[in-house]
């Protein structure tokens, strides 16, 4: 069980581990291990809250293929272990990115003093460049 936060939890069975060779540089080890891993999460067929798989659809990541299924890559390390981890917890923080709730933002206008000292600024600015003129 792989727990996300206090009250979201995935079964084991959710989630699927690939071991493949990772690219780059590494001698002779990146040919002979596979120690990098693609972590494979099936958000629709997932155990995780209605709310949770809806705002996971509608991120629009590009880890996300059009079945609804986040793939993600983890080859930072040299060992299958750190690199299982390090999956395991981007798949964390994803989930619980999609889960904070954005502030509802209250549309607000500029109070009457602020506006009246606007339009006085405004009206300074343009007498200072009206007496750069020529003398006619």
């Amino acid at each position: 069980m792989f727990q996300v936060t206090s009250t979201i939890s995935i079964p084991d069975d959710e989630i699927e581990f690939h071991f493949i060779r990772a690219s780059g540089s590494g001698g002779q080890n990146v040919n002979k291990v596979a120690s990098a891993v693609h972590l494979r999460f099936d958000i629709p067929n997932s155990s995780l809250p209605d709310s949770c798989k809806e705002r996971l659809l509608a991120l629009g990541d590009q880890r996300l293929t059009q079945n609804g299924v986040i793939i993600i890559k983890a080859q930072q390390y040299r060992t299958q272990e750190q690199n299982k981890e390090d999956a395991l917890n981007r798949l964390s923080r994803i989930i619980k990115d999609a889960m904070v709730v954005a502030k509802h933002r209250r549309p607000t206008r500029p109070g009457k003093n602020a506006r009246k000292k606007r339009t006085d600024l405004k009206t300074q600015r343009g007498a200072t460049k009206a007496l750069r003129k020529k003398v006619g």
